[in-house]
């Protein structure tokens, strides 16, 4: 899990993100990578090093430059850690059994709609989250 969270502070960067995305599909050196993203090479330098440590992408020399590309296990790794929380399922609320206070319900947004804790309750909540951030 370690790695895993690395890896997503990695690529949480826009540049970072389209840096591993032209690395997919071929090779670049530092030059390449700057002029294609009308970035200066010390900051593309700042970026590939993050990637480097975290493990994403390998430098190879080639002659004076140093060419780089994926280390794709560790995009399957994310992509495992991603399937595993996508098939988690969700169970309900059960206060009584999870010794809340009635303090705590109070605050529970189901328990004031004298609603049950259930995955529709759940996805309208975060539907209306979600409707509130667009705005």
């Amino acid at each position: 899990m370690d790695n895993t969270l690395a890896l997503l502070k990695a690529i949480a960067d826009d540049t970072r993100l389209k840096i591993v995305r032209l690395l997919l599909q071929r090779n670049y050196c530092v030059g390449a990578l700057a002029r294609h993203l009308g970035l200066t090479e010390a900051a593309i330098s700042q970026h590939l090093k993050i990637l480097r440590e975290a493990g994403l992408i390998i430098g190879e020399r080639r002659g004076y430059f140093m060419h780089y590309y994926v280390e794709p296990k560790h995009l399957l790794t994310l992509a495992s850690e991603f399937e595993k929380m996508a098939a988690i399922q969700r169970q309900t609320c059960k206060p009584e059994e999870e010794d809340c206070t009635q303090k705590k319900r109070d605050k529970c947004h189901v328990h004031e709609s004298g609603k049950e804790c259930s995955e529709k309750v759940h996805l309208t909540s975060m539907a209306r989250v979600q409707m509130k951030g667009r705005t």
